[in-house]
């Protein structure tokens, strides 16, 4: 992503870039050099270009961003903040390792949450509403057919924002996002394994049905099972994070 001047140039955000700021509280418009260099790391850790324990050099990010370093500084004190960089003294920072134990945790975590939501949006939505994952659903089995990863992964995450913004509880919202922005890297990495695409697109495809059929249970239990499906993916894929 090229910068002239410290203004943003190039194509337009993309779904990742667009997502990051989003859980970062930031504007979606890449208004400064702290912020271009944020979406950069923070999409670059996400979608596995940078792996756990990756130095992050500050210099030599300063000259890849045409900036000084207090920009840097600034992007990744937000991104230790959200737990995706680790700063120790007198050491470069670094993509933070998270390990088994942290991530079984998170994942147990949001498995309740979406339950919670989906038992919500079973309530509290109107079938107009609810017809907006049949949409989703449609674009998310057209990229799982075509074997496109990046596609097919932020659809899924815009799946699981529609569902935690019709849920109405901002609450629970916040603290999705506060947990998500951390376990993006992992959703990706369990997406990327053979056959997770079909598998997943399955499975979405039947949570869809017990929204539209109003089964609140039953959508609880076919998103719970999906982030467990989740969980024992990264299990399986031998993820660099520290022994948990």
């Amino acid at each position: 992503m090229a910068v002239d001047g410290g203004k943003p140039a190039g194509p337009a955000l993309t779904a990742g870039e667009r997502e990051i700021l989003r859980v970062l509280g930031r504007s979606e418009e890449m208004d400064s050099v702290s912020a271009q260099i944020l979406v950069a790391i923070g999409s670059g850790i996400v979608e596995g270009r940078l792996k756990p324990g990756d130095d992050l050099n500050s210099v030599e990010l300063a000259r890849r961003f045409n900036s000084s370093r207090t920009p840097v500084r600034e992007a990744l004190q937000t991104l230790e903040r959200e737990g995706l960089v680790e700063i120790a003294a007198r050491k470069r920072p670094r993509v933070r390792r998270l390990g088994l134990t942290e991530v079984r945790e998170m994942y147990e975590l949001r498995g309740e949450l979406y339950g919670l939501v989906s038992r919500r949006l079973v309530a509290h939505s109107t079938p107009g509403q609810i017809e907006v994952f049949h949409g989703i659903q449609a674009r998310l089995e057209e990229a799982a057919a075509a074997g496109d990863l990046e596609r097919y992964f932020w659809l899924v995450v815009e799946f699981r924002n529609t569902e935690a913004r019709l849920a109405g509880n901002e609450t629970v919202r916040n603290v999705l996002d506060s947990v998500g922005v951390r376990t993006l890297q992992l959703r990706h990495l369990s997406l990327s394994l053979p056959g997770r695409l079909d598998t997943s697109a399955d499975d979405h495809r039947r949570l869809v049905r017990a929204y539209a059929d109003g089964e609140a249970e039953l959508a609880a239990a076919l998103t719970q099972s999906i982030v467990r499906r989740g969980l024992a993916a990264v299990e399986r894929s031998g993820w660099p994070g520290s022994p948990g």
